[in-house]
């Protein structure tokens, strides 16, 4: 059965017509998903410290703390979770937890996000575990600038040394 040209025409420009009405829709709401506000994750439940970390955290240097390349980050207690602290470079943000570590550096730890403060006797720095990177390194709080500056008047002595008098 052949269909008549101008009832083709009619269901051609019927289909185009749909067409455009369901592409003008699908426009219109797409700027609407865009200005919605994302909602932000829920923040994991904070797990009390054990006695241990706590005692950790007593050590923790805080306050606005220079970094190298001109950098900074605000590390401050966390007032709502004791032995907790907030962590701030820039526009990110982190709420970091301590973890005992092996070597004696103290160990902040942001497992949500994979972030990881480290703060040694001279010298902290921001990890990112994720993608495997220094976010800030050569942090220094003015105790920890004074220790750098002790140490370079009064170096450690090398492994070498100390092996070679222990004979």
């Amino acid at each position: 059965m052949a269909i008549h040209p101008s009832l083709l025409l009619a269901r051609l420009v019927a289909t185009s017509v749909a067409a455009c009405t369901l592409l003008g829709a699908q426009a219109a709401s797409e700027p609407q998903r865009k200005a919605r506000t994302p909602v932000a994750p829920a923040a994991a439940p904070v797990q009390p410290l054990q006695d241990d970390e706590l005692a950790l955290s007593a050590r923790v240097s805080i306050g606005s703390i220079p970094c190298e390349l001109g950098q900074s980050v605000n590390l401050r207690p966390d007032a709502d979770a004791p032995g907790y602290f907030h962590l701030q470079l820039k526009d990110q943000r982190f709420h970091l937890r301590p973890v005992a570590s092996a070597t004696g550096a103290l160990r902040l730890e942001d497992q949500a996000r994979g972030a990881v403060w480290i703060q040694l006797a001279n010298k902290s720095m921001l990890m990112d575990q994720k993608q495997g990177r220094r976010l800030a390194d050569e942090c220094a709080s003015p105790l920890q600038q004074a220790y750098a500056e002790h140490l370079k008047r009064n170096p450690a002595p090398s492994l070498i040394d100390v092996a070679q008098k222990s004979r």
